[in-house]
């Protein structure tokens, strides 16, 4: 993909931003499967050390400590090592728990790659100098670099947003951990907004599935905060840039066809990269 000239020498007319967990990267949320997570936590040795099941992971690991995990540079594997010394005290080293649960991250990051369908877009915006694309998650630190890594694999240049100012990359990773605030909070646009310098942006496009295609297990993806997460991030957005911001949800129904759910996915991609084009279209 074409690099071109440095974001404070671009006038960027548009914004789009789009989610990274269970969006441009559908496989990262159908690692919490219960078969799929399962055999991660056997295989890092997590299960050894008494998180053996998606309800004692959800439950007893993730949910209690996703507020400090998200918006603190700990990281996910420290988080884990933790949880697990808080919650069972075995009676092994510290750094048997954490090599267990660096595993099981890089298991996890491997697992969250793009979804190469969603390639010709991306390629198309890279190449368009008017709009930037910023992929704003929420996630754990470690997180940054594997995004900007498995994007690099399909030939896209990103930067995370701390160096993003100056650089020649036209897709920036906006992460609530390396910000230290959640999408739905106030500071997490302000910080984007600032380090951007995005002054003359006149319309904003946000392709998100807003927690809605997250695991059953994950309190992230509750119905509720789904709806509240939605109505919240595009009224801070509009607030915070002053410009009209459009939706578009990425949703797809997940059964217990594998094949059919990737046949489903792909249509959704399809359907979103249009309305993406025809965003980009407008002048």
């Amino acid at each position: 993909m074409n690099s071109f000239c440095a974001i404070f020498l671009r006038m960027i007319e548009k914004l789009v931003i789009f989610d990274w967990s269970g969006t441009l990267s559908p496989d990262a949320v159908t690692f919490a499967e219960d078969d799929t997570l399962t055999g991660a936590l056997k295989r890092s040795g997590l299960a050894a050390l008494g998180v053996a099941d998606p309800d004692t992971f959800w439950s007893g690991i993730v949910n209690p400590t996703w507020e400090e995990g998200s918006t603190t540079p700990d990281g996910y594997g420290e988080v884990i090592t933790r949880r697990i010394r808080e919650l069972f005290s075995p009676a092994v080293p510290d750094d048997r728990i954490r090599a267990s649960a660096k595993r099981f991250v890089d298991s996890y990051l491997a697992h969250s790659p793009v979804d190469g369908r969603w390639s010709p877009i991306l390629e198309k915006l890279g190449n368009d100098s008017s709009v930037i694309t910023v992929i704003a998650t929420d996630h754990y630190a470690e997180a940054t670099a594997s995004i900007v890594r498995h994007l690099d694999e399909m030939d896209v240049s990103a930067v995370p947003l701390k160096n993003a100012l100056g650089a020649s990359s036209p897709f920036v990773v906006a992460n609530s951990a390396d910000i230290g605030a959640h999408k739905a909070d106030r500071a997490f646009w302000k910080t984007i907004q600032g380090s951007l310098e995005l002054d003359a942006v006149r319309d904003i496009l946000v392709v998100d599935d807003f927690g809605f295609n997250e695991g059953a297990g994950d309190s992230y993806g509750e119905r509720s905060k789904v709806k509240t997460r939605k109505e919240t991030t595009i009224a801070l957005l509009e607030d915070v840039f002053g410009v009209s911001v459009s939706p578009v949800p990425f949703i797809w129904e997940r059964g217990r066809d594998s094949w059919e759910d990737r046949r489903a996915c792909g249509r959704v991609i399809a359907q979103v990269s249009g309305e993406v084009k025809a965003y980009l279209s407008r002048r």
